[in-house]
């Protein structure tokens, strides 16, 4: 088996350029021996979709087990052999990278080959595997991801080609493709605030809430995030040593991205470590919330069977047993059926969000 040539019982760690040379040589060699032999080359790759795979730590988030389990990916299998071409392909992609020193996006990975690859998913589900396989950061593989999140507030800082990025014109940047790039990272902030929705982002921006309240950071991955703005908060959180908040929408999809992906990812918990935030902490918007300020009736959502489902997952998963807070928050949306979304406030008045809710919050506390 290709996996245990490559070690994978060793812990996700940074290699040198030559290294990384040579797992991917070495898997290579044995593809190159299994046809010499008029045998089927065979990839065993970690399954990053079984929660059997993954162990809880309350330091960390969830990361993978060393005793993994593992997908088998043949060449001479019907419904494997499109794969197995697919990765030996971006494996010679991401070879030529580091040989020459130069960078390449998903979205060029893709274009590389648009008709085997199919689709953009199938090109970032492939450099996953290969970046768990090899346990490395795909940063290390030069594969970067385009980003989509934006970030504003009190932070200066410059990115890996010398260029000066100041947020603190009341205006919003894109996040960085290149995280690992950024240095001399300059802030005052006090915390950092993660919001859920681009249209939220976007008023708390308008209302200038970065001076208003105090010194902070804002930043959107504009829903679910993508891994940039993961690791954008991440090394914010490694600089600074501010607490970080999420503001989300008072359902189950807003309770998952807060929780379940900047904190916890199954099928990225082998990079947990650079990826994600384990004491961001649920600012709101709360289920307890509506209950408290009274939010209107007409404006809250009834659950779905397909939302009450998403709960009772939820409500199984280690990381949530672990924070009875939580627990408390998901049983009640369950109990009370209903959900809604940030901007239900603007019911109680047009500026509640802005003026009385977020200050009241940060000031008193509330958060779980």
């Amino acid at each position: 088996q290709i996996s245990a040539v490559l070690g994978l019982e060793a812990s996700f760690r940074f290699l040198s350029l030559s290294e990384i040379l040579g797992l991917i040589e070495n898997i290579i060699l044995k593809i190159v021996t299994s046809l010499s032999k008029e045998e089927a080359p065979v990839l065993s790759l970690p399954n990053r979709s079984s929660w059997a795979n993954v162990r809880f730590d309350s330091s960390v988030g969830l990361q993978m087990n060393p005793e993994t389990t593992f997908t088998t990916v043949r060449s001479d299998s019907p419904a494997s052999i499109k794969k197995f071409a697919q990765i030996v392909k971006i494996l010679s992609v991401i070879y030529r990278l580091i040989v020459s020193n130069s960078y390449a996006t998903k979205r060029d990975l893709y274009y590389n080959d648009t008709q085997l690859f199919g689709s953009q998913a199938a090109v970032d589900r492939i450099v996953d595997d290969i970046s768990c396989l090899l346990k490395v950061p795909r940063r290390s593989l030069h594969v970067l991801a385009t980003s989509k999140g934006l970030i504003t507030g009190d932070l200066c800082y410059l990115e890996e080609d010398g260029t000066r990025i100041d947020c603190r014109c009341s205006t919003a940047f894109p996040v960085s493709s290149n995280i690992g790039g950024i240095k001399s990272i300059v802030s005052s902030a006090k915390f950092i605030l993660i919001v859920e929705k681009d249209a939220t982002f976007q008023r708390l921006l308008d209302d200038n809430l970065c001076t208003k309240l105090s010194p902070c950071i804002m930043i959107t991955g504009k829903g679910v995030p993508d891994v940039n703005s993961r690791l954008m908060v991440r090394k914010l959180w490694d600089t600074l040593h501010v607490p970080v908040f999420a503001l989300v929408d008072a359902d189950p999809y807003g309770t998952v991205i807060q929780i379940h992906i900047y904190i916890y990812t199954p099928a990225m918990s082998f990079e947990a470590r650079s990826l994600t935030v384990p004491s961001v902490m649920w600012l709101g918007l709360l289920p307890s919330d509506l209950q408290r300020l009274r939010v209107p009736e007409d404006v809250l959502i009834p659950l779905t069977k397909k939302d009450e489902t998403k709960l009772n997952s939820l409500l199984k998963r280690p990381y949530v047993k672990n924070q009875p807070d939580w627990q408390k928050e998901i049983e009640l949306m369950q109990e009370t059926k209903v959900k809604a979304e940030i901007q239900s406030l603007s019911a109680i008045a047009p500026d509640f969000l802005t003026s009385v809710y977020l200050p009241n919050k940060l000031r008193y506390g509330g958060w779980v």
